[in-house]
Parts: C-alpha cells; sequence; structure tokens
C-alpha cells in the first residue's frame, strides 16, 4: 500500500501555513523562527495550538487560537495547487492495481475540499486524519495506528511525505519511506537521504 501524506506531498500547501503563522505572530510582535516551524510542523490542530499558547506564552484560548488560524487560511484550499507530477503519480499507481491512502494531519475540511477540488478523491480508498486519531504524525504510533486502521502491515506499507519528523516516525514504524522534497523545509533536506529510504525532490522521479 501507498500512504500519502498531503501538504507539502500532494498539494503545494505548506506556504499557506507558514504566511498563516507569521500573520498571526506578527500580530502579537513575535518573529517567525524556525523552532517555531520544526514544532508546528505537520502538528494537528489543537496540539499545535496548545504548543503555540505555551510556546509563545498567550493568554488567548486554544479555541481562540485555532479561529483564528481558520479564519487567515480562508478558502486557500479551494484553490491550491497540486505538486507537480501527483496526478501522474496517482495513475500510475492506481493502473498498477496498488492500494492506495492519504495519512494527513490536515484539517479534515482542507483536505476534503482539496482533494474534491482536484478530483482525488477516487484514487484513495481511505483518509486518515491524524486529527481524529488524536494524535500527531511524527509519533511513531500514529503510522502504526495507521497501518492496523488500514489492514496492512507497516512492512508492506510506504509512505510519501515532505517532513522529515513524520519521515523518521514511520521509518521507527517500520514502514518504507520517501522523502519528498518541498520547500519550505529546504533547510533540512540535507537530513532527509539519511533517514528515508528514498529521498526525491521531485515526484516524477516515480514515474
Amino acid at each position: 500500500m501507498y500512504l500519502f501524506d498531503l501538504d507539502g506531498t500532494l498539494i503545494d500547501s505548506n506556504g499557506i501555513w507558514a504566511e498563516v503563522d507569521r500573520v498571526f505572530l506578527s500580530r502579537r510582535g513575535l518573529p517567525y523562527t524556525r523552532e517555531y516551524r520544526d514544532g508546528m510542523a505537520h502538528m494537528i490542530f489543537p496540539l499545535a495550538a496548545q504548543f503555540t499558547k505555551e510556546y509563545c506564552r498567550l493568554d488567548e484560548s486554544c479555541e481562540d487560537i485555532m479561529a483564528e488560524w481558520m479564519e487567515l487560511a480562508k478558502d486557500n484550499y479551494s484553490h491550491v495547487a497540486l505538486k507537480p507530477f501527483a496526478r501522474e503519480l496517482l495513475e500510475k499507481l492506481r493502473s498498477q492495481g496498488e492500494r492506495l491512502a492519504v495519512f494527513t494531519s490536515a484539517v479534515p475540511e482542507h483536505c476534503d475540499t482539496a482533494l474534491a477540488v482536484h478530483a482525488l478523491t477516487p484514487y484513495f480508498e481511505r483518509v486518515v486524519y491524524a486529527h481524529e486519531l488524536g494524535i500527531n504524525k511524527s509519533s511513531v504510533e500514529a503510522f502504526l495506528r495507521t497501518a492496523d486502521i488500514l489492514g496492512v502491515a507497516p512492512k508492506d506499507c510506504t509512505l510519501l511525505d515532505d517532513s522529515v519528523r513524520s519521515c523518521r516516525a514511520a521509518k521507527e514504524a517500520g514502514l518504507h519511506v520517501i522523502g519528498v522534497y518541498d520547500a519550505v523545509f529546504a533547510d533540512v533536506e540535507a537530513e532527509m537521504p539519511d533517514v528515508c529510504d528514498r529521498f526525491i525532490r521531485s515526484l516524477e522521479e516515480l514515474l
């Protein structure tokens, strides 16, 4: 089975959240740092809000923080671009009879919107939301539970993901891991080949 991350792997959406974070922090006179970015990477919304509240020492509630993020993101997922060669790769894998699924830390409504806009939903037998599991994609448990939900042994699952933390967790869980380059994480690109079974700069390399 092939397990696809959404943000930064299938769709070019990491920039949306980088801008949301910059605006959110600037409103409070705070800088957007690599430490904050890495802490937030592929976190589910409730845990990201808790992290932000503690990291930035905010008095606001997690609910208010999440509401502001949603307002800043607006309808961006209704017109976000696909990563180059994403559709071609999905077509190839489907034609080969491969099982395909999505495992994402995206807000479910954002994921559903992006998949629907690009007519990608039919390619996947299941979308597993880290949000519904209540755990981040940077944990080994997340991948073990996802494999169990999909009815596949971790060793029989190949993950495609742009986050080095998610790739590391998946590898520790026993999955085969293909790291996917995304410009937002260019500064940690050098780590990916050591963490993943394979690192690619474009999905075209798998065609």
